[in-house]
């Protein structure tokens, strides 16, 4: 699920300093999970910027919504009638909703009020690690589940670097060595061998965005 983290209530200020009257919108989907963009966090976010703008001398009308999902245009849509009567949008959702937002209402500021960190897990309440890079061809049946992409600093594809020592990173100590966690992933699953498999380089210039946006089309499902 993608991650993301709210900007500093100074910046969003300053983005906000041409405007009078807002729309906040949050999403329900991934930021909401992660704490950063639903509807506890638009409340909280609003009254935030009403008091900042208050201590400036200057009102600020906020607008709350948090529609289902953000980065869909039939839920973005939904905000359609509102974004009619506001200066601007300030989205809380990651960075794909927003430009959803921005294709869809293109005479409509749209500004992002959270940074989209990555596609990671929830290791315990408010805290989450990044887990997928989407480089565009997954491995993980060849690493046991555990993905070098993401989770080896140096993105190593065959066995760890030299510097790997005790299970842990030789960039940063306190993390687990991505490839320690495929082999003792690989070894409670009776598959060591898959280890003697040579994975071949990435095609970076294909695989990731190197070319531009990627799509995806499913002629079974276009009309």
């Amino acid at each position: 699920m993608i991650k993301a983290e709210q900007k500093p209530v100074d910046e969003l200020i300053s983005y906000l300093e041409p405007y009078n009257k807002i729309l906040l919108s949050g999403c329900g989907a991934c930021v909401t999970v992660c704490h950063s963009g639903g509807e506890k966090e638009v409340a909280l976010l609003a009254s935030c910027l009403k008091m900042a703008r208050n201590n400036r001398g200057k009102n600020l009308e906020i607008i709350e919504m948090t529609p289902a999902r953000q980065c869909e245009p039939e839920f973005a849509l939904e905000l359609a009638e509102i974004i009619t009567g506001v200066d601007a949008v300030l989205s809380l959702s990651c960075g794909v909703g927003v430009q959803t937002l921005a294709r869809n209402f293109n005479t409509t500021v749209i500004i992002p009020g959270v940074n989209t960190v990555f596609m990671g897990e929830t290791i315990a309440h408010g805290i989450w690690e990044e887990r997928c890079q989407a480089c565009g061809n997954c491995i993980l049946e060849k690493t046991g589940g555990v993905c070098p992409i993401a989770r080896c600093a140096k993105q190593l594809l065959n066995g760890p670097c030299g510097g790997s020592s005790q299970g842990k990173c030789e960039i940063k100590r306190e993390t687990d060595c991505a490839w320690q966690l495929i082999y003792d992933r690989l070894k409670s699953l009776g598959q060591l061998a898959k280890l003697s498999e040579m994975i071949p380089a990435k095609n970076w210039g294909t695989e990731s965005r190197d070319k531009g946006p990627r799509k995806i089309i499913r002629e079974d499902l276009t009309i």
